[in-house]
């Protein structure tokens, strides 16, 4: 009996050991770095949402700055790369041409630390074929603004 109930006790702390582990990893995986990346990307995508460009190179350049200032390396560098040159678009078309890869790199980002579903939103737009993220569960289209504003399904 007293062995049964050691075993019990091994399992459950083995368990609690594990969960521990994987909340630890949710939490660096969204350290205040990558976390500062993700608002700004949320101000990207809202103002393409609304067909503006306003304050979209500042917050662009403030994703490739927080990437290439972060010493644990948390995101990729092309993450910046992808930043700088979303930073530099001239035109709103340009802007959601850059949008998209970016989109697609802190999409696997989430998806290669295991992020737990509902902190941030995938959505799928199928006339544009894209992907972006969201904060909240109410579409807003970056790629086709105020002409198709709720074009999108959540995928995750």
């Amino acid at each position: 009996m007293k062995i049964r109930s050691l075993a019990l006790i091994l399992v459950a702390a083995a368990s609690l050991g594990i969960v521990a582990k994987a909340v630890a990893s949710d939490s660096a995986a969204l350290m205040p770095a990558v976390k500062s990346v993700y608002e700004h990307y949320f101000k990207i995508q809202a103002q393409l949402a609304q067909d503006s460009l306003k304050g979209v190179d500042e917050h662009a350049g403030a994703i490739a700055k927080a990437v290439q200032g972060d010493t644990t390396k948390m995101l990729p560098s092309s993450v910046a790369g992808q930043a700088d040159k979303l930073a530099k678009a001239k035109d709103l078309g340009a802007a959601r041409e850059a949008f998209q890869p970016l989109s697609d790199s802190l999409i696997k980002y989430l998806a290669d630390h295991k992020v737990p579903k509902g902190t941030y939103h995938k959505v799928f737009c199928s006339m544009v074929n894209a992907n972006w993220l969201q904060a909240d569960t109410k579409i807003q289209n970056p790629y086709l603004g105020k002409s198709m504003p709720d074009c999108g399904e959540i995928k995750e």
